[in-house]
């Protein structure tokens, strides 16, 4: 069996610095936003290239947190609309409708399955404050378009980067450092993956920073002196030892699956399986490499019978969700042919040259 994501084997590689991090972890007596915290922010901070880094309870909350904090600051207020890729993970719409502002769902581009950037231009509204792309898959999303839309029309950029981590754009900026913001999740699965959950918030806006430092911790800068009604939302101290360990080969994993995603994007010919054409480049990170099949059902079978690991990100778009009908009657039929047709073959930084060459062979013979 090939397993679609082997976390043991990826951990395994760490498992000697982990427990010395442990012990020292007990020996310093640090639980709750002490020297691992901070080491780790500046770290991730400087290897993103932003002023800022605020870690954070998990993705999700370092979405949510931004938009708090935008709010705090005047930036935003509720009922404010922000624009969001119908094709995305339900988190990123959360994030907007708990900070108490709207979601505009807009429809995705059937090559890319990020906007369509023909629509996005298009868009009006007197209540859009803000627009959230996300670095779906680990590919940026056309965030030089993206800005200069913004600009022109006066929009907080807030990157969802929780499956960038490392992403790089032609001019060489890494994601988290795109916007005027970026949420990164730490989730076990992700390319800078902790033992548990764990997210961050990066930023250069100094105001920002401050205001979600607080808003984290109760809303306090000072123990038990509150400026603002917060949130208990910490990064774990032992995660953020155990991130730091992991952060300095962020970038040859991501390299070892950029090769395997070159390899797959040679090596898999069968009509039956579209493949996302684009070069291997550094703006992808190659978090999920994800196919279309039409009988998606049938295809399943086949890797289940073959010994082969899958998922699907994801199989009911947001629109769809039974939580967001709220929402209303929305139609994207882009997203939802791409939600009815994606599938996630194994990748990650511990495949060996064999299993890959073992995907690439049963899905020709498909």
């Amino acid at each position: 069996m090939i397993p679609f994501l082997d976390l043991k084997k990826i951990n395994q590689r760490f498992e000697a610095d982990f427990k010395a991090e442990f012990t020292a972890f007990l020996k310093r007596g640090q639980l709750i936003l002490g020297d691992a915290v901070h080491q780790f922010e500046n770290a991730f901070a400087q290897y993103c290239g932003t002023k800022h880094c605020i870690g954070v309870g998990n993705g999700l909350e370092a979405l949510h947190l931004i938009l708090q904090g935008y709010k705090t600051l005047g930036r935003l207020q509720d009922g404010d609309q922000i624009i969001v890729a119908s094709n995305t993970y339900i988190a990123t719409i959360l994030a907007i409708k708990q900070a108490g502002l709207s979601p505009l769902l807009m429809e995705s581009d059937s090559a890319t399955y990020n906007f369509d950037l023909d629509q996005l231009a298009q868009v009006k509204g007197e209540k859009i404050r803000g627009i959230m792309p996300v670095h779906l898959y680990g590919q940026l999303a056309p965030m030089e378009a993206i800005n200069r839309l913004a600009k022109q029309r006066d929009w907080l950029v807030i990157e969802d980067a929780a499956q960038g981590h490392g992403a790089t754009s032609p001019k060489g900026v890494k994601a988290g450092n795109l916007g005027h913001a970026a949420g990164f999740s730490f989730y076990p699965t992700k390319n800078l993956g902790a033992l548990g959950d764990g997210g961050a918030v990066t930023t250069n806006d100094d105001a920002l920073a401050e205001v979600v430092r607080s808003l984290r911790n109760y809303g306090a800068k000072t123990k038990y002196i509150n400026e603002h009604a917060g949130f208990n939302s910490r990064l774990d101290e032992l995660q953020a030892a155990f991130l730091l360990k992991k952060l300095p080969i962020l970038d040859r994993d991501n390299e070892r699956r950029r090769v395997i995603a070159q390899r797959y994007l040679e090596g898999i010919d069968q009509p039956k399986i579209e493949l996302q054409q684009q070069p291997c480049t550094p703006d992808h990170v190659y978090h999920l490499f994800v196919v279309r099949v039409v009988n998606r059902a049938h295809f399943e079978a086949y890797l289940t019978d073959n010994g082969v690991g899958y998922l699907i990100h994801y199989p009911v778009p947001p629109h769809r969700q039974k939580a967001l009908r709220a929402l209303g009657n929305l139609s994207f039929p882009v997203t939802e042919r791409i939600h009815d047709q994606i599938i996630s073959l194994p990748i990650s930084p511990v495949m060996t040259d064999s299993e890959v060459d073992q995907v690439i062979q049963i899905l020709n013979r498909y």
